[in-house]
């Protein structure tokens, strides 16, 4: 029998969201208890219907196809280590080598990105020179990179200045803008480069220039895919059924450990008595305590839950700003597209005109996305340079995209299916002073002891740095000091 005066009382803490950051820290904070033997009752609020946030696996007619996220870098390790940790790693499988490379848009015309050029510069200078998407004298002026002087070690500087400064302007119009907006869907004159890509900041510094840094590295054996166009796709990976075989192992860890209530929203988060905890207002009518709170919910989001008990905290994370994108997805005969699509994918500069950001060649990038003689393909539209065409009703859109895709690759409008999948302000951007702004918030939040914030908002927008800041929270929720939010 045991003597109830030794019992101890299980810490109760609440993660607001039950996207994949939230959900990783409700796992994290299990491990944490077992770990050190401290009872810890976690319960997850999600508003929706179910948890998983951005993930939206599916199959249809034959297709399996991602409405969101469609799979994660493997050279950041916290996603590869929390499937380890759930068991699923040898379910992780890699892209398709033949078909790694990109496709961008020039006059109207798909023409192949450079061998190499990974993002903002080349590998070798040659490769552009044979590219047919630059002008001679972009050519020249991108070549002459290896004579920029470098800039200034400190502040931030914007990704547009930062590349017109090393490569030109054609190469920021022509490339780099397409290709970064792939990945953040933002304005280049205003996103952060250090808060986003600072690994370049680190190659001028060390080496003066960005082309000589990468033939550095590819001697060096440091290059894991140095040959690729475009993203380093050889450092991608996803699970064999999709992004949701992750996003369900890690939920069925989650019930086993803590609660997870759907469909249901938290209103308010307010301060208990004396300061010793928090109480949560949420949509099932009832007031609950809590010792600690794990806030996993876009900015925005959070900033209205906090503003009543730190309202300067609140309003620093009211300028995080968020941007809205469409996605729709659909599956076509091969027969039906007059372009081989031998790539992963398309970008669409914004110079080009058009009323799409990229195309994504989902069933060339990973088996079995497609039966055999079709292909999934996923087309991106809206982002922060094209805010205007989220208001456009979901029939507009998918007519939209069938006039650019017949423009742009040939495609014979007669899909097995076409959706529309909308995700309003899901992207936060990290414009210039963004690292200097997440500090502040996190200064702000530093004396209010167990309260953490998590998800893509503040040190990294993909799958492994959601998961690192959920299980970040986590830790600094459950052992103490930590920086909230870190």
């Amino acid at each position: 029998m045991v003597d109830s005066a030794t019992q101890v009382t299980p810490r109760r803490v609440a993660v607001v969201g039950g996207g994949l950051a939230g959900l990783a820290a409700a796992h994290r904070l299990h491990e944490l208890a077992v770990r050190e033997g401290q009872p810890c009752e976690v319960v997850v609020f999600e508003a929706g219907e179910r948890p998983g946030g951005i993930v939206g696996t599916q199959l249809i007619s034959g297709y399996r196809i991602e409405l969101g996220a469609d799979s994660f870098i493997t050279n950041k390790p916290w996603a590869i280590d929390l499937c380890r940790r759930l068991g699923i790693e040898d379910r992780l499988i890699p892209t398709e080598a033949r078909f790694r490379r990109s496709l961008v848009l020039r006059n109207g015309k798909p023409v192949p990105v450079p061998e190499g050029f990974q993002l903002l510069a080349p590998v070798s200078v040659g490769t552009v020179l044979r590219s047919p998407i630059f002008s001679w004298p972009g050519k020249l002026r991108l070549a002459c990179e290896y004579f920029v002087p470098k800039g200034r070690s400190d502040g931030d500087e914007s990704l547009a200045s930062f590349v017109r400064r090393r490569l030109g302007r054609e190469a920021l119009e022509r490339l780099v803008q397409p290709l970064v907006g792939g990945i953040y869907t933002s304005d280049p004159e205003k996103l952060s480069l250090r808060a986003t890509m600072p690994r370049f900041i680190e190659m001028e510094q060390a080496h003066g220039s960005l082309i000589r840094a990468l033939r550095w590295q590819a001697r060096a054996g440091r290059n894991e895919d140095a040959t690729a166009s475009g993203a380093r796709y050889g450092l991608f990976t996803t699970p064999r059924e999709g992004i949701a075989e992750l996003a369900d192992a890690l939920a069925r860890k989650v019930f086993a450990g803590a609660q997870l209530r759907c469909e249901t929203e938290v209103h308010k988060l307010s301060r208990a008595a004396e300061e010793r905890g928090f109480v949560l207002d949420h949509a099932a009518g009832t007031n609950d305590a809590f010792d600690a709170v794990v806030l996993a919910v876009p900015a925005y989001r959070a900033a209205r839950l906090i503003e009543g008990f730190a309202s300067p905290a609140a309003g620093l994370l009211d300028r995080i700003e968020y941007a809205s994108t469409a996605i729709v997805v659909s599956g076509h005969k091969l027969a039906d597209v007059a372009h081989p699509l031998d790539a992963f994918g398309l970008v669409v500069p914004a110079i080009e005109k058009r009323r799409i950001l990229a195309v994504s060649f989902t069933s060339r990038k990973f088996p079995d996305r497609a039966p055999d003689g079709c292909v999934q393909l996923r087309t991106f539209v809206g982002g922060a340079m094209q805010p205007e065409l989220m208001q456009l009703s979901d029939d507009e859109i998918t007519a939209l995209v069938r006039q650019e895709l017949e423009s742009i690759l040939g495609v014979t409008w007669k899909p097995d299916f076409a959706i529309v999948a909308r995700w309003m302000r899901s992207m936060p951007q990290y414009h210039v002073g963004h690292i200097d702004l997440v500090a502040s918030i996190e200064r702000e939040l530093a004396g209010i002891t167990g309260l953490a914030l998590a998800g893509s908002a503040y040190h990294g927008v993909g799958i492994p740095d959601a998961i690192h800041s959920g299980e970040c929270a986590a830790e600094s929720v459950f052992l103490g000091g930590g920086e909230p939010g870190t």
